[in-house]
């Protein structure tokens, strides 16, 4: 009897020792990036833009390249109209074979909608959950003719959560893309959770500002952005807006031509009961409108909303008729630029958000 009880008490020694030696190992390896980081630019092109004549920039959260129709994601849930319970499987890519294959795709769009600026979210350098395959690099070498800038928005240590299919090791953030050119690129730290071990799980949110200089002295200011998802309540994600909101002040107080793009993880559209297929509107959706920006700026709220989403559940397999829809993805322009999006229907081939596409024209004042 003594026997059994020191194997089972040496048990759960060596667990212990275990797990609170893996605590101080993700404890002492957390950072954050500091605010106002210098983004280095490789190939920086020549051209600069002018007024009055239309440019394309193109928003795409491409879901590190694990999100094709088979794919759910383990921290996203719903509710069927009948009450139903669903939650996703997924923490990782399914295998790296989709990861390559899914890369690739979004590397067609993206060329099948030539753009003059690209703004990427959520794509991986060197992470665990997507098999190692260097999505950045990837894009990069498929754009040639362009500038790429990469910030880093979601850095890890090896996460084993969930037991099932852990997370790992990452690298992940926003890349932007120009055939045009920016003198000035800088990393902006947003607020995220300081909450113990959330803030282990929780992306360190961030978004890129991109300046380049026009004929009357003011700037172009265009900024590639990722808001936080999982934030219950939305308290995170009232912080982000508000630091955003400041930024947007600075740069109207200085007569700029301002355009943000990206992942808003907000229904701005008035999207939300638009594409519900059997389900009820999920708790992460919220809402935003031009009445949550400061004056001077405004949605530009997509001409085909009616007919696609830009963001689908990931609590299941993509099913057309049964998946939750609505458009999170997409611009906000200041008043001194005319703008018009489209969403680009992909019908969610290699990701669990659909480009959007701006195009645009400089008011000269």
């Amino acid at each position: 009897m003594k026997t059994i009880l020191k194997i089972i008490l040496g048990i759960i020694l060596i667990v212990l020792f275990v797990v609170i030696t893996y605590v101080l190992y993700v404890n002492f390896t957390y950072y954050r990036i500091k605010d106002n980081t210098i983004l280095n630019i490789n190939n920086n092109q020549k051209e600069t833009f002018e007024f009055n004549k239309e440019y394309k920039v193109l928003t795409y959260n491409v879901g590190f390249g694990a999100y094709d129709h088979d794919f759910s994601f383990f921290l996203d849930e719903a509710y069927t109209k009948d009450n139903k319970f669903i939650s996703g499987k997924y923490a990782k890519a399914i295998s790296k074979n989709n990861v390559i294959n899914n890369t690739n795709k979004i590397i067609d769009i993206l060329k099948e909608n030539k753009s003059d600026v690209y703004l990427i979210q959520e794509i991986d350098k060197k992470a665990n959950r997507s098999y190692f395959v260097n999505q950045v690099e990837e894009l990069i070498k498929a754009f040639k003719g362009y500038s790429s800038v990469y910030t880093s928005n979601f850095h890890s240590a090896y996460l084993a959560y969930p037991l099932h299919d852990m997370i790992g090791k990452s690298e992940s953030g926003l890349l932007t893309l120009s055939k045009y050119n920016f003198y000035s690129n800088i990393r902006r730290s947003y607020p995220v959770t300081n909450e113990f071990f959330k803030k282990f799980f929780d992306l360190d949110r961030a978004f890129s500002v991109h300046r380049t200089k026009l004929k009357n002295n003011k700037e172009l200011v265009i900024v590639n952005s990722h808001m936080s998802a999982y934030d219950k309540g939305g308290n995170i994600r009232k912080k982000q807006l508000e630091m955003l909101k400041v930024f947007m002040k600075e740069e109207k107080e200085k007569g700029n031509y301002v355009i943000i793009g990206g992942d808003f993880n907000h229904d701005y559209a008035n999207s939300k009961t638009l594409y519900m297929g059997d389900k009820k509107v999920p708790d992460w959706v919220f809402d935003l409108s031009d009445k949550d920006l400061i004056e001077g700026y405004k949605f530009v709220v997509p001409v085909n909303k009616n007919l696609y989403g830009t963001c689908r559940g990931a609590e299941s397999p993509y099913d057309k008729n049964k998946t939750y829809q609505v458009v999170v993805d997409g611009f906000i322009v200041s008043s001194n630029i005319e703008a018009e999006s489209e969403i680009i229907n992909t019908d969610y081939i290699a990701s669990d958000h659909q480009p959007v596409v701006l195009k645009f024209k400089l008011k000269e004042s």
